[in-house]
């Protein structure tokens, strides 16, 4: 990763923050971007601190003009791009019958087309490069989760998305990963909306029995470094995606259940 130049879209928190230290551990240039300015400075001195070389710029990847101008500002100072890490992203809670679409819009906007927008634009620069463009997906992306459709769908339009590039750049030499977390430690269910989009500001499970946010970095780097095409993580991940493959039916009870053991879950327990 030495002198490369990789764009981490949404690291002001989570996952996003902690892959902006572990590709800076090896050398390379961070631009970071996210929609808090308060939140970005916080993770660029921490960034400056551990000697790392980083650009910090507010953006918010829903919009176009911001990506655009995040990609043209990281050529002006940097002079390329090799990686690109779309990992920006909001949740969502509610059943659908209660909600209101415009909430599946807005986490469509930032999860799906902000991929789409920093894609587009990265692209080109991506191309000289020969180099990565990640997408953080999720299981859900995988396997709809009740009360989640609206994130679900989400993810499931960039595995699809990505897919379609990847087969598109088969002999450009880009390299195109779909990393997919399992539940992990980050704020990305404390900032979940809820069913008239208002922050819902707390997690409805157990956070300690989750895989931290620096592990999880931890494995999506190891992957860009051997160009792998797909990450699942969690042996829970793992099982999910391989049984709602080959038994479906089952999976529907199976989620069903475990997830109607949530705080306050809107799902009848069986």
């Amino acid at each position: 990763m030495k002198d490369k130049v990789v764009v981490i879209t949404g690291a002001s928190s989570g996952i996003g923050k902690a892959l902006a230290f572990a590709f800076g551990r090896e050398q390379a240039s961070i631009v970071i971007c996210g929609r808090s300015l308060e939140a970005l400075e916080t993770v660029g001195r921490e960034l400056s601190q551990h000697g790392i070389d980083h650009l910090s710029l507010q953006a918010d990847v829903s919009l176009e003009s911001d990506v655009m101008k995040l990609i043209d500002t990281t050529i002006q100072h940097y002079g390329r791009l090799d990686i690109l890490i779309n990992n920006a992203g909001i949740t969502m809670r509610s059943m659908l019958q209660d909600m209101d679409p415009e909430v599946i819009r807005k986490v469509m906007d930032i999860n799906f087309m902000g991929t789409v927008y920093a894609t587009r634009y990265a692209l080109p620069h991506i191309l000289k490069t020969k180099g990565s463009i990640v997408g953080i997906s999720s299981i859900a992306g995988f396997r709809g989760l009740p009360v989640r459709s609206g994130y679900s769908a989400s993810k499931a339009a960039m595995n699809g998305f990505l897919e379609a590039v990847r087969t598109e750049l088969l002999h450009t030499g880009v390299h195109v990963l779909l990393a997919c977390p399992g539940f992990t430690t980050t704020n990305i269910r404390f900032s979940a909306l809820d069913k008239e989009g208002q922050v819902a500001g707390e997690t409805v499970r157990d956070e300690s029995k989750m895989m931290s946010a620096e592990e999880c970095a931890d494995h999506i780097l190891k992957a860009v470094k051997r160009r792998k095409r797909d990450l699942i993580l969690t042996t829970e991940g793992k099982f999910v995606v391989f049984m709602n493959k080959w038994f479906p039916g089952l999976m529907d009870r199976l989620v069903y259940n475990s997830l109607a053991k949530e705080k306050n879950s809107p799902l009848k327990k069986a």
